[in-house]
């Protein structure tokens, strides 16, 4: 079962800090029954289906209580839908999978840091964190180019969004790497075919 914040109603007894110093600095994760590596590798497994069918391979799962309660990869290709987004879909399941919008307590993990849009839908899913592996210089809307934070901080007061970065960062890069190496080749070869 999720040990969870005491934004939740938790004491700091269940918290799950490491150290005194993290205490003193940051708020806790909530944390999982199994390892960060364990469910991030359940996210790579969907980011290996969204390659495998052509779509940018992210790939994301949602916990909640200890249990994977949703996962999804990209789909925006197949379904024609710039909103369809791994972690979109996911936090569109785990509602259905919780019985509620107000995914409190749950954490999603994903493969690539979220955009702005997959950004304000986390916020506004009260998700209480958010763990992904590899950074996006250009759109990450998490730390990388925006704080998530700050976009909490806009749509609601009450929320206690925690971050980890860099879980399993080298094969989530990797994989993105891949795939758009592959895709430039292929978009060469059409292009040196038509020539």
């Amino acid at each position: 079962m999720a040990k969870l914040d005491i934004a939740s109603g938790y004491g700091p007894e269940d918290w799950g800090f490491e150290s005194l110093q993290a205490r003193q600095k940051f708020r806790a994760v909530p944390v999982m029954e199994k390892p960060h590596d364990y469910y991030m590798d359940e996210a790579l497994k969907e980011a290996r289906r969204a390659y495998e069918a052509g779509e940018v391979p992210v790939g994301c799962v949602i916990v909640h209580k200890g249990m994977v309660v949703a996962r999804a990869h990209n789909q925006v290709e197949m379904l024609r839908d710039a909103t369809a987004h791994a972690e979109m879909i996911a936090i569109t399941q785990a509602g259905e999978a919780v019985g509620d919008w107000r995914l409190k307590g749950a954490v999603l993990y994903v493969t690539k840091e979220p955009c702005p849009m997959c950004a304000g839908a986390i916020v506004l899913s009260r998700l209480g964190g958010v763990i992904f592996g590899a950074g996006d210089p250009k759109a990450g809307a998490v730390v990388t180019v925006n704080d998530i934070r700050e976009i909490e901080n806009q749509l609601n007061s009450d929320g206690r969004l925690d971050v980890v970065t860099g879980v399993r960062e080298n094969e989530c890069s990797s994989l993105l790497r891949d795939f758009f190496i592959r895709k430039r080749k292929k978009k060469s070869g059409e292009v040196a075919e038509s020539g």
